[in-house]
């Protein structure tokens, strides 16, 4: 028998695109030979609505693949869903950092290596598609899922997701998302968010152009509504923009089951795929194809689209099967906990008797008081669409425990103000962790939601048992459909039990180290003066508790830097109301709103400590075609560290002058006592400005742009470099 005959038409295809056939062309092959149904078929999931929604409510989300447009007969596999981005959703896998935490290690590399551990993962679990790049900027800290994107500069955020891309697509198809300004978790099914092209392309759009520009095989559009259009079925984001514009020959498809209102109106504005069930086109289009409102050849389009991913990441992925045994292995796990470790900032660390707090030395160390309700939580991160069935987890107090076998650990984690000082006092060194957890920010579909009549009406007839259960708000024990998970944060502050702890503890041993657990910027002024030591732990995975004693300790020298300024007040912070249904945003947010106001930041843009200290000098550039920053950096310090070079970039004349960017970044390992050498890439992209009569973004020419090469975008020892371009 010939192996041809083994092949399904689908097989043959890959096979023809890895001898240089177009995928497109391959493509519209495939899909000429499709029936009516089946061409349908393509633009939505492949579960009946109400079985999806029943398996969602009662059992779990994506705790397998989900599967769209999948056609057996011709062995088109279809897309089949896995979520992220803290790990691969479905099966039990490695619970990584949150995506802010991965961004405050400065590492694309890293990140890359962690892609890949989820790609291999999602193929483990029959997976090929991974919906868990997500690049949204936090315009605010408030936002519920900051956690799940990587800090609020759009270079920074564009070179995350790059890498995640790179990483995953050795493996899968991945879907790059939110797009665009989806940064409102609470009202973000009603919101209309207004804004001008010149600040949507300067500050939004650059992070969602770098994936495109990586080779991403998907876009998914975002909840919310742009400038009066559903961004599921907005035309200028999802064909002017993504296609004429920047030429992406990808995938769009919707977020699920709100993420668009109009099945034709979608299909005609550019959006390839309904997810995640047959709901909306299921019911509708046929009939709006027959009434005109669209046409067969917008069914053909987003089809052929469809089928060309599927063959161009089939042609190009690795080949062969991926065993279960990847799931959750010691190799992932131990990239977890360096991942963790590396991510960790040291906000603080003040000499207490002459010496530095931190670090601790686990042999001159025989107490520790370990305070805190959080002490003993897992707290991974929120448990919606991004939560990872983890099959363990490593607290605070396990990994301190470890780490200092012949210590005693007292650990005081209920709410008695009284008993946690007298613990305190009884121990060498106090450890408060202290923070939120899912139920302050993350994911939120409550009740509310599911009985919204506007979004109702976008469901198919409910079977009755499925209908008395919308109206009890879904079932009971699924946080997806709960009432007190998540949503944005309603304090940038932490609980004032919490801060009331940590000023009793610090009073009770001047020896307190706090830590703590959040996923974007928390306003300290209450305490952070009071305390001597502070680190920035973040959700920070199922091995953070070991992570966390590595930095305790110093087998890991601190290395995290922020992805975001900590502001010293809530007034310095861009409007937010988190039930608008109306909203503006404008180009400046984090630090650029800081120096626009002329305040200082509690902690900068870029900001973090070490166990030791460097110098950065001698700044140069290297290469004009590609821009290189050279620099030496000295460590001073008597421990090896790694540093974080930034390099922060404004225009020196024009309507945008003085805005500072960060355009290029590097981090580099430096021995103890020595100087080493590094090239930091710098992009002008940042510093480019949108012109509406060409519609692109045109970087400086003929002109000059200041560059400052320090350690935060606040640095007074920062190289300051002229540049002209």
């Amino acid at each position: 028998m010939d192996n041809d005959d083994l092949m399904t038409p689908f097989d043959l295809a890959v096979a023809a695109v890895r001898d240089g056939q177009a995928p497109e062309e391959a493509a519209k092959s495939l899909y000429g030979q499709l029936t009516t149904d089946e061409r349908l078929g393509l633009l939505d999931g492949d579960t009946e609505f109400w079985a999806g929604m029943r398996e969602l409510m009662q059992v779990g989300y994506n705790i397998r693949p989900i599967r769209h447009g999948a056609v057996e007969r011709f062995g088109i596999p279809g897309t089949c869903f896995v979520d992220g981005p803290r790990g691969c959703v479905a099966g039990q896998g490695t619970a990584f950092p949150v995506s802010m935490a991965r961004g405050a290690t400065w590492d694309v590399d890293l990140e890359e290596r962690v892609g890949g551990a989820i790609g291999r993962e999602i193929r483990a679990q029959g997976g090929n598609f991974f919906g868990g790049v997500c690049v949204n900027l936090p315009r605010h800290p408030a936002w519920g899922r900051a956690q799940e994107t990587y800090g609020d500069e759009p270079y920074h955020l564009g070179e995350f997701g790059a890498a995640l891309i790179r990483g995953a697509q050795k493996y899968v198809m991945a879907c790059a998302k939110h797009y665009a300004l989806n940064s409102m978790e609470n009202a973000r099914f009603k919101v209309d968010v207004t804004i001008d092209e010149a600040s949507l392309h300067d500050i939004y759009l650059p992070h969602f152009k770098r994936c495109v520009d990586e080779g991403v095989a998907a876009i998914m559009s975002a909840y919310n509504s742009v400038n009066g259009a559903w961004a599921g079925q907005n035309k200028y984001l999802l064909t002017d923009v993504l296609r004429n514009q920047w030429g992406w020959r990808g995938i769009t498809v919707s977020d699920f089951i709100w993420g668009l209102r109009d099945a034709a109106a979608s299909l005609n504005a550019g959006l390839d795929l309904e997810e995640p069930f047959a709901q909306q086109r299921a019911m509708r289009l046929r009939g709006q194809i027959e009434s005109g409102e669209t046409g067969w050849d917008m069914v053909e389009r987003s089809g052929v689209r469809l089928i060309a991913a599927q063959l161009r990441s089939y042609a190009a992925r690795e080949s062969g099967a991926v065993p279960a045994g990847v799931m959750a292995c010691d190799e992932h796990r131990a990239l977890a906990r360096e991942v963790a470790a590396r991510a960790m900032v040291l906000l603080k660390n003040a000499p207490v008797d002459g010496r530095p707090v931190l670090p601790l030395d686990p042999a001159a160390i025989d107490s520790i008081a370990v305070i805190g309700r959080l002490a003993n939580a897992a707290n991974m991160g929120d448990l919606g669409s991004s939560n990872v069935r983890a099959p363990g987890k490593v607290t605070p107090v396990d990994g301190i425990r470890a780490a200092f076998p012949g210590a005693k650990i007292i650990l005081a984690e209920d709410e008695d103000l009284q008993a946690a000082a007298v613990a305190a006092t009884r121990a060498q060194v106090a450890i408060v962790v202290a923070g939120f957890t899912e139920r302050d920010e993350g994911e939120y579909v409550g009740t509310d939601t599911l009985r919204d009549p506007i979004l109702r009406a976008t469901f198919p007839p409910a079977p009755p048992e499925i209908a008395k259960m919308l109206e009890a708000g879904g079932a009971p024990g699924n946080v997806m459909v709960e009432d007190g998970y998540g949503g944005d944060r309603a304090s940038l502050t932490m609980r004032p039990e919490d801060e009331e702890l940590i000023r009793a503890i610090a009073k009770a041993n001047p020896r307190t180290v706090v830590v703590l657990v959040a996923a974007g910027a928390v306003i300290t002024e209450s305490w952070r003066h009071e305390v001597p030591a502070i680190v920035m732990m973040w959700y920070a995975g199922m091995e953070g508790g070991h992570a966390l004693a590595d930095v305790l300790i110093g087998r890991h020298n601190p290395s995290g830097r922020l992805p975001f300024s900590v502001p010293t007040s809530a007034d310095h912070l861009p409007f937010f109301e988190r039930d608008a249904t109306t909203i503006t945003y404008d180009r400046f947010h984090g630090q650029r709103l800081l120096d626009r106001l002329g305040v200082d930041a509690a902690y900068p843009h870029g900001f973090g400590l070490s166990y030791t200290t460097f110098e950065i000098a001698d700044a140069k550039i290297t290469s004009h075609d590609d821009l290189t920053v050279r620099v030496r950096v000295t460590n001073t310090g008597a421990r090896a560290g790694r540093h974080v070079i930034q390099v922060y970039g404004c225009r020196t004349e024009g309507e945008h002058a003085a805005e500072n960017y960060l355009v290029g970044f590097m981090p580099v390992e430096v021995p103890a006592g020595e100087s080493v050498n590094a090239e930091a890439p710098v992009s002008l992209a940042p510093l480019a400005v949108w012109n509406p009569e060409l519609k692109k973004r045109e970087r400086p020419a003929n002109t000059t742009v200041e560059l400052r090469v320090g350690a935060h975008a606040k640095d007074p020892a920062a190289c300051r470099l002229v540049v002209a371009v």
